[in-house]
């Protein structure tokens, strides 16, 4: 599942946003836990030259001290997993959906095989009504269960029988009945507008991870696999889709305006990947080269919305095929737009379900960003046609497998079809940075985690399995090189194809490809928690360099307080002033300390570690050795890449106590000449949390002036307007900087955008795509009420839905008390989606410490609607982490701690707590370098500090 909506917190990506952002914008908005940027470390612990054990109490005080396994979920009532004694082979399922009731009806005949004698069966099963069931063994006669006993809160029923079911094969036979809920998951209804402006409902479904058994009764387990023969019984003038290709469609005899599809029979498959879709929509076609068919279907009358996806997947499918050496194994494949989606798209074998924001493109309406994210999404889902779907985890303690394995080769995809993006830059800011950020909490959690109860799936689609999973991933392909990974993934996807695999499997199949330590190495990643700050020192003999190294823990809170501190298999290289395009040396660091000479380097070159940032760790240079590798970024000696790196690990170490942040801010001012995209989307995140830290002070302007004053070359290089020549980049940094001077109050650029932007509400000149979001976001920062309604009419307008989500997202700009209550209101209502109500929150929350602290009002006293909306899903997690962690303090983690213990949210309890602990941080980080960051930018102004 691309779970990834989740979301950039307006402070720190989307408000600081351009049309630009919107890349780590939407790239973080669907990941779970992790959703925001702004998560600010603790601590108190003076700086150091070497790692030191410091106090890490304080913060600890409201979210409680560590436990032993601090990374274990919170304790849950016992699970068991599905008996064995019945399994099944194939499932013959009819479906009948009313569009119009809002209910369905199904009848199952699945093929079982009785392994040990029972007179029962058990099942999952939940919201769903069961009329009749009975068992016919093969050869024999029907037995009627005589029983069916519900247990809700393990949604399972258990059928029982008058007499024990002898061992062999038979049908089970069930006739049941359900609702096509509104709650975004199982089998569900979603609202869409026709172009004649009707109100109409499609029939969908969404089962990852445990939502089939809404849908039917059935083994929802990814390991129990079986065969699917699905027909729908639908409206005649209606589209019905599913995994399979359509073998048969009749008329249904009961009634003259209904029809009967049958699908192909399916592979052996997992229930979570089953999917079905009835409703009204267009399509595009055309057939990979390898000869699949492939087609992107779109509401009615977009069907040349569907053509940029229909390009990327037609040229994914037989990169895949040649990476993997495994062909596609399916006749076709659907990617279809839904109009109401709680997640970023899901990888439902060959027919792969997206938001529309996720999927559809306007030549003339979308932005560079967007393309960009349609093109991640699609090479990530079409990755799980074979690693997931093909292959699939055990069991959802392997979830990261599948998740983190995709969220890594959606880059290599999209390098193959758009290598002018600079894709694996964009990495390190989207997804390494981001995993580190989360990884450094105490409440972390390891990237494996053992998952008993369904409740306990959705905490963990978060950017610990996505992002991290990633991340080691890459490191991993960088350790083992790209031939024998080749070699070790078709070994694996050849090995386990049509079967279920654990985490182990596929380091074994790496390791007998490449003769490496994998599984020792790589244990060390996803089995404990965390991961290492590097600490080097050098010293110069003759013509060598010597340098000793030490790892420990690196905690957001400050130096690693144990005895006991954990250490990794860490992949170090090491490259010179000489050549920093070329590793100089790779040494694998298995110890908590190492001494290494590399030869050769004179005294007047630089050393770096870990160049390209694949390894993933925090490095941390001497004085002397950082002080040498300065001069490379503003001069660009150093690969942007590394240039990102470099300032992302100082601002992680100013964020955890080990340096100032003052020494952070002034090597952000070596980036005035940057010239590159995506070093600038990090610098602008991190500055946009430093902005949201220093909203809590009275000198909050003062840092809104640093940023003008760092952004201001690169905003007068770049100008309004595209020069010839221009490439997908520029428009992205334009975006972004645009966006991030407006915002910071830049009157010049307030000025222009207010021009442009009355000229595209009086139709004189329409904006462009890429200039909409910076341009929205001044204007609505320093609006009034007259650009509000403009905004809502602009928003009420607009039929392109990545349109409504660009306003939507921006709204909480806005500054006065009234309309920031006039923006939550609209967040309910029926203007906006249920699934985007949660980042109109949010883009309040990151607006302005007033929108915060009104956010978080509006939450609470909504909490009873909103929670049951999302019926405690993923969403949730999202909104609670987007509203509250821009908050600094005691006393406000004790606010959102005494909440959600008279409100409990059992699926968020890990956001929960995360969210406790930044807002501890940021406390801490406040009382550390307040006053210091005060007199730094006071210093600058020419002005003294008044007393």
């Amino acid at each position: 599942r691309r779970g990834r909506e989740g979301a950039v917190s307006l402070s720190a990506s989307l408000m600081l946003l351009g049309g630009a952002t919107a890349v780590l914008a939407f790239r973080r908005l669907f990941t779970a836990s992790i959703c925001w940027r702004g998560r600010v470390p603790r601590t108190l612990g003076a700086r150091a030259p070497t790692p030191v054990i410091g106090n890490r109490h304080g913060v600890r005080r409201l979210i409680g001290t560590r436990a032993r396994n601090p990374h274990k979920m919170p304790a849950k009532r016992p699970f068991e997993r599905l008996p064995t004694d019945v399994t099944p082979e194939n499932y013959s399922l009819c479906l009948k959906p009313d569009l119009i009731d809002f209910t369905f009806e199904g009848k199952l005949e699945a093929s079982v095989e009785v392994r040990q004698a029972t007179n029962q069966i058990v099942m999952n099963c939940a919201d769903i009504d069961i009329i009749t069931a009975s068992y016919v063994p093969e050869g024999a006669e029907e037995i009627n269960a005589t029983g069916f006993n519900y247990q809700n809160e393990d949604e399972k029923v258990t059928l029982s029988f008058p007499s024990a079911l002898q061992k062999g094969h038979g049908m089970l036979k069930i006739d049941f009945a359900g609702e096509l809920n509104d709650k975004m998951k199982g089998f569900y209804r979603s609202k869409y507008i026709t172009p004649s402006g009707e109100t109409h409902y499609a029939a969908v479904s969404q089962f990852e991870p445990t939502d089939a058994r809404r849908a039917f009764p059935c083994w929802d387990e990814p390991a129990i696999k079986a065969t699917f023969d699905i027909t729908l019984i639908v409206p005649k003038d209606r589209i019905a889709l599913s995994n399979m290709n359509v073998t048969e469609r009749n008329p249904y005899p009961d009634d003259e305006d209904m029809v009967e599809v049958k699908f192909a029979k399916s592979p052996i498959m997992s229930t979570y990947l089953v999917a079905f879709v009835v409703g009204e929509y267009d399509f595009v076609e055309t057939k990979s080269s390898d000869g699949i068919l492939v087609r992107v279907y779109t509401p009615i009358g977009k069907a040349d919305q569907g053509k940029f996806a229909l390009e990327v997947a037609a040229k994914t499918l037989p990169f895949y095929k040649e990476y993997f050496n495994v062909p596609y194994p399916l006749p076709k494949i659907d990617l279809i737009a839904i109009a109401d989606f709680a997640a970023g798209a899901m990888e439902n074998w060959g027919l792969v379900t997206y938001r529309e924001t996720a999927l559809l493109i306007d030549p003339k309406n979308s932005c560079s960003s967007s393309k960009q994210w349609v093109a991640l999404v699609v090479g990530h889902e079409l990755a799980h046609q074979w690693f997931g779907n093909l292959v699939t985890m055990e069991w959802w303690t392997h979830l990261w497998l599948n998740e983190g394995f995709a969220s890594w080769i959606e880059y290599l995809c999209v390098d193959h079809c758009f290598p002018e993006y600079d894709i694996w830059t964009q990495f390190v800011s989207a997804d390494y940075t981001r995993a580190l950020e989360l990884d450094a909490l105490d409440s972390s959690h390891p990237i494996e985690v053992t998952v008993g109860h369904p409740a306990e799936v959705d905490e963990i689609f978060d950017a610990i399995s996505y992002s991290k999973g990633a991340s080691v991933i890459r490191m991993l392909h960088n350790y083992i090189g790209d031939e024998d990974f080749r070699k070790g993934m078709n070994l694996y996807l050849t090995k386990f194809q049509n079967k279920n695999a654990a985490t182990e499997d596929l380091w074994n199949c790496l390791e007998n490809a490449s003769g490496k330590p994998i599984n020792a190495v790589m244990s060390s990643w996803t089995k404990q928690m965390g991961f290492p700050l590097i600490y080097v020192q050098e010293k110069q003999e003759g013509d060598s360099r010597v340098l000793k190294i030490f790892q420990k823990k690196f905690c957001a809170g400050g130096p690693y307080a144990g005895s006991d501190c954990p250490h990794w298999m860490v992949p170090i290289s090491i490259c010179t002033s000489e050549d920093v395009s070329c590793d100089n040396m790779k040494v694998l660091l298995d110890q908590p300390e190492m001494t290494i000479t590399v030869k050769n380097v004179k005294p007047d070159q630089w050393i770096k570690l870990n160049p390209g940032t694949v390894g993933f760790c925090r490095i941390q240079y001497s004085p002397t050795m950082l002080e040498s590798l300065l001069p490379s970024i503003r001069n660009l000696a150093l690969p942007p890449v590394d240039r990102l790196g470099l300032q992302n690990d100082l601002f992680s170490l100013a964020r955890a106590g080990i340096i100032g942040t003052v020494e952070i801010l002034k090597v952000m001012e070596a980036f005035v000449n940057e010239p590159n995209y995506t070093v600038w989307s990090d610098l602008s995140c991190n500055l946009g949390i430093l902005s949201t830290l220093l909203s809590h002070t009275d000198f909050h302007e003062e840092m809104q002036d640093f940023i003008v004053d760092l952004f201001l070359h690169i905003g007068q290089k770049l100008g309004w307007d595209p020069k010839h020549n221009e490439g997908h980049l520029d428009a992205l940094l334009r975006g972004l900087v645009l966006g991030k001077l407006g915002k910071a109050g830049h009157q010049p650029t307030i000025e222009e955008a207010r021009r442009r932007f009355k000229d595209h509400v009086e139709g004189k000149h329409v904006l462009s795509a890429d200039l909409r979001s910076p341009v929205y976001l001044t204007v609505l920062k320093h609006g009034d009420s007259t650009t509000l309604d403009t905004m809502l009419k602009l928003h009420n307008q607009a039929d392109l839905q990545e349109e409504k989500v660009r306003i939507e997202r921006l709204l909480g700009a806005i500054s006065h008390p009234d309309l920031i209550q006039k923006v939550l209101t609209f967040a309910m209502s029926e203007e906006v989606r249920p699934q985007d109500t949660v980042f109109v929150l949010g883009g309040v929350s990151g607006g302005s410490l007033m929108g915060r602290k009104a956010a978080w009002k509006f939450v609470k006293d909504n909490w009873e609607e909103l929670y049951n909306r999302y019926q405690g899903g993923f969403l949730i997690s999202r909104l609670i982490k987007l509203t509250v962690e821009g908050f600094a303090g005691d006393k406000m983690a004790a606010d959102i701690k005494s909440f959600f213990e008279t409100h409990p949210a059992p699926a968020a309890e890990r956001t929960i707590q995360q969210s406790c602990e930044n807002v501890l941080l940021n406390g801490a980080w406040l009382k550390r370098d307040a006053e210091a960051i005060q007199q730094f930018l006071l210093q600058r102004k020419g002005a003294q500090p008044t007393v």
